[in-house]
């Protein structure tokens, strides 16, 4: 739900920001419709992939994010102001945390099973 969000959130900021921003504007939409491809895997496809990406997703994302606030990304300087960025951060961070706990469950889990065999 988390990767959902924040793909949703990167679609609003094309629509209302971004969409004529080079570079940054193309990336938020490639943010949206990667964050759908990977809520969808997360939904349907029990494996380690999805969890990873999840993860890889949120890290991309949010590092971007705190670049274009310090230093600045392609020309765009954000700021700490809006909904959408405490809501976009806070999944993200949400996103990491819970595809690395995925993965580690998911590892654990493997573990276990070739104990057993």
């Amino acid at each position: 739900m988390a990767v959902f969000v924040s793909a949703v959130i990167h679609l609003e900021q094309w629509i209302v920001v971004f969409r004529h921003t080079a570079v940054v504007g193309p990336a938020m939409l490639l943010n949206f419709g990667g964050g759908v491809v990977i809520a969808g895997l997360l939904l349907f496809w029990h494996h380690w992939a999805p969890l990873a990406l999840a993860a890889l997703f949120g890290a991309a994302t949010l590092g971007a994010f705190l670049t274009a606030v310090t230093v600045g990304l392609f020309g765009v300087h954000e700021h700490w102001t809006g909904w959408e960025i405490f809501t976009a951060a806070g999944v993200e961070i949400i996103a990491i945390v819970v595809g690395i706990t995925g993965l580690l469950a998911e590892r654990r889990g493997s573990q276990a099973v070739s104990r057993q065999g």
